[in-house]
C-alpha cells in the first residue's frame, strides 16, 4: 500500500496568521499531486494543526505567539481547493502526529496479517517543510523503520527557503528520499 499525507494544508499556513508566499505557490502543485495519487489508488491522508483558544498559554504559544489554527476558525480549515479532497483529516496539536504514525502501523500490520504487502511508501507534502514535514517523516519513519518514507520538496513550503533546504537536508540524511522535482 502506498500512502500520500498532505501535512497541514491550512488557511493559516497558507493565507492566513503564518501564510507566506512559497507555501501559496505551492497550492498548485499539492492539488495536482493529490489528484494524481488517487488516480494512482495511494491512500490518501491529511493532517490538521489543532490548537484550543488557550493557544497563547501553551509551551509552543509562548515560543510562537501568533495565534494560528484555532480549531472551529477559518485558518484552522484546510484550503477550499483540498477540502474535497480532505473528509475526515487528522487533528494534531503539535507537529507530528503519533496518530498518524500509529494509524499507518495498524495498517501494515492488519494488511500483513491478511498475508498482503503492507504500507511500502509513505509520501509526504505540504507544509512547513522545517517543523511538520519534518516532524512527521521522522515519526513515520520510526513508526514503520521498513517503509520508504519520500518527500516530494516542489510540493512543499517551508517557513524561508533556506529552512525548506536544511529540513530537505537533515531529512536525506536520516534516509528519507527527498525527492526534487
Amino acid at each position: 500500500m502506498d500512502v500520500l499525507v498532505v501535512v497541514d494544508m491550512q488557511n493559516d499556513f497558507v493565507s492566513g496568521a503564518l501564510g507566506t508566499k512559497e507555501a501559496f505557490d505551492i497550492v498548485p502543485h499539492v492539488v495536482g499531486r493529490v489528484v494524481e495519487g488517487l488516480n494512482r489508488g495511494e491512500t490518501i491522508l491529511f493532517t490538521r494543526d489543532t490548537h484550543s483558544p488557550d493557544y497563547q498559554n501553551t509551551q509552543e504559544g509562548r515560543r510562537l505567539p501568533v495565534p494560528h489554527c484555532i480549531r472551529g476558525s477559518e485558518g484552522w480549515e484546510i484550503i477550499p481547493q483540498l477540502q474535497e479532497y480532505a473528509a475526515h483529516p487528522i487533528d494534531k496539536p503539535t507537529f507530528g502526529s503519533t496518530d498518524l504514525g500509529a494509524l499507518l502501523r495498524a495498517r501494515d500490520e492488519d494488511l500483513r496479517r491478511q498475508g498482503k504487502p503492507g504500507v511500502e511508501k509513505v509520501t509526504l507534502i505540504g507544509v512547513c517543510t522545517d517543523i511538520c514535514v519534518l516532524s512527521n517523516a521522522l515519526l513515520i519513519k520510526a513508526f514503520l523503520p521498513e517503509a520508504e518514507i519520500v518527500v516530494e520538496a516542489a510540493c512543499c513550503a517551508g517557513v524561508t527557503p533556506q529552512s525548506h533546504e536544511t529540513a530537505l537536508s537533515a531529512m536525506a540524511a536520516c534516509q528519507i528520499t527527498v525527492l526534487r522535482s
